[in-house]
């Protein structure tokens, strides 16, 4: 491993676990509870971003997998994030008259914050020999749940607010990214200059490009179980803190208490898989998580005290950050070289068009049948259906590696 590039690639998953947990926790509440948007509009932001992404993500990836540049497409995603997000926060502290305008700011920030993890990720062959990617992405995947741990606890003397959390966070999240996006040692550098002419003939490329990759890429039935089974884990996520005030209605430092005990096992959970993953095999460490996310989410949903929920949950974290490790390490060693950026921009588009219909899923189901708190246990175990046809992919759909 590239141990000055795997730092700085930590430290940036590290920094933008502020923004993440943050944005999730404080600024959602305070779109729903205090803004007024309804659950099903504050799903609709990420299932918008995810056409959003599929119209770009995969034109810009296959651009980078020819011609390089990863590096600088990433440092504007970040740059792009922190407008984004920085804009919805100022709108918010002028009033809640400007949820429209803030919305749409969140939806920016949300647009570039996802992005970014194409670039990010598919920079791993500049970190980790493919010997030893499941242990990287499980370093990356400690640090991230640490920076969500770190997060939180910056945000603790400023939690009687929903909104005074966010300023610091953007601040440390900017300044944690600066050694990633301005001195990681890229491989490949960039050929050739992004302009309209070179996106439009990526454009032709991609949709000319798409049936090939998925007719015949190994990596194939990862990527589409991983869109069915992160539709849940995404949504779940999205609405956790949503859930827990509408269900149990505590407030929000019993809440930051609950994800901190969630995120710190979801450290361990990266490291721990990272490891067994690349003795044993990633596919099949895979397959042993899933089946515990199809126990776990409906024990969560039947949980009636704090005590079981919180037992659950930090059960779930273990989980959570072991189905991001091995599915990204497995990933990276079932692509090719060339095809890395492509194939991981097919990965973010699963992640986030998992927030397509997992989203719609829960807000319907609250729609129709009231904002109670039954509404939301039917809600936290619907989830559970996506995981099991995710794991039903990965049992049965069987493809060996065949020239394209």
């Amino acid at each position: 491993m590239n141990k000055r590039n795997l730092l700085k690639w930590a430290l940036y998953d590290f920094g933008n676990s502020f923004v993440f947990v943050n944005f999730l926790l404080y600024f959602s509440t305070w779109m729903i509870v205090d803004g007024g948007l309804s659950d099903f509009w504050y799903n609709a932001i990420f299932a918008i971003t995810s056409i959003l992404l599929f119209f770009s993500a995969p034109t810009l990836a296959s651009f980078t997998d020819k011609y390089g540049g990863r590096k600088s497409l990433l440092r504007l995603s970040t740059f792009g994030t922190f407008l984004g997000y920085g804009l919805a926060t100022l709108f918010a502290f002028l009033g809640t008259q400007y949820i429209l305008i803030i919305a749409i700011c969140f939806l920016i920030g949300q647009y570039f914050y996802q992005l970014s993890f194409v670039f990010y990720n598919s920079l791993i062959e500049d970190v980790a020999d493919s010997e030893h990617r499941a242990r990287a992405f499980g370093i990356g995947q400690f640090s991230n749940s640490i920076g969500i741990i770190a997060g939180l606890l910056v945000a603790l003397p400023f939690s009687n607010s929903r909104l005074q959390p966010l300023l610091p966070s953007l601040v440390i999240f900017i300044l944690l990214s600066l050694p990633m996006i301005f001195y990681f040692v890229e491989g490949k550098l960039k050929e050739k200059k992004l302009d309209i002419a070179t996106l439009k003939e990526g454009e032709k490329e991609y949709f000319g490009k798409i049936k090939a990759f998925f007719s015949f890429s190994i990596a194939t039935p990862v990527i589409i179980s991983f869109f069915l089974f992160n539709d849940a884990l995404v949504t779940i996520s999205n609405n956790y803190s949503i859930y827990v005030e509408r269900v149990f209605g505590f407030p929000d430092n019993i809440k930051n208490y609950l994800l901190m005990a969630v995120f710190l096992m979801s450290a361990l959970g990266g490291i721990i898989s990272g490891k067994i993953a690349d003795k044993i095999g990633s596919l099949k460490v895979l397959k042993f998580i899933l089946v515990g996310w199809i126990i776990l989410v409906p024990l969560i949903a039947l949980s009636k005290t704090l005590i079981l929920l919180l037992i659950f949950s930090s059960l779930t974290g273990l989980l959570l950050g072991s189905v991001w490790t091995v599915s990204k390490a497995y990933l990276s060693e079932v692509l090719k070289k060339e095809e890395l950026g492509y194939g991981f921009s097919f990965y973010t588009l699963a992640e986030r068009f998992a927030t397509l219909l997992g989203p719609l899923t829960w807000g319907g189901i609250i729609t129709f049948s009231g904002s109670s708190p039954a509404s939301y246990r039917v809600a936290m175990l619907s989830m559970t259906l996506f995981i099991l046809i995710g794991l039903l992919v990965l049992l049965k759909w069987k493809r060996e590696l065949r020239p394209a």
